[in-house]
């Protein structure tokens, strides 16, 4: 599985957090998401996977929580993983992140979650905005195709 972001920290636990996330695509722009905590950054919407939750039920959810979007037609890209500290939860993550495709459908509201906001990007500029070398990796190998 491929690996992106910050170099292991020698001697410390990472806790698995699977999580799922998605490039959604609607003609040629991008739905991402803004948050703003703990550090100001453009995001594929999407996020952990809870106990006893399937991938593609966590990946509906959280996109909602972070766009107010629904989603249909999610097919999956790939997968990587990052190791990271996360301050908001005060954990240290081996990030396993299981990207998909899929189509934004129906704004139902607002995201619901916390400081997130959502944000339609031109294929380069959300290339260029999004903060997680894989996110880009992923989100790449849409818009270049």
């Amino acid at each position: 599985m491929r690996r992106f972001g910050e170099s292991l920290v020698r001697g410390q636990h990472y806790k698995a957090r699977p999580g799922a996330y998605a490039v959604l695509m609607r003609g040629d722009r991008f739905l991402v998401t803004h948050q703003e905590e703990p550090v100001p950054e453009y995001q594929l919407p999407g996020g952990g996977i809870d106990p006893g939750e399937g991938p593609l039920a966590a990946l509906t959810r959280e996109v909602y929580e972070e766009t107010g979007w629904g989603i249909t037609g999610a097919r999956r890209l790939g997968a990587y993983r990052r190791f990271t500290y996360m301050p908001e939860y005060n954990l240290w993550a081996e990030k396993i992140c299981h990207i998909y495709l899929a189509r934004p459908t129906l704004q139902r509201s607002a995201p619901t979650e916390k400081g997130h906001t959502a944000v339609w990007l031109d294929g380069e500029t959300a290339l260029q905005c999004l903060a997680n070398e894989g996110d880009r990796y992923f989100m790449a190998q849409i818009w270049r195709k």
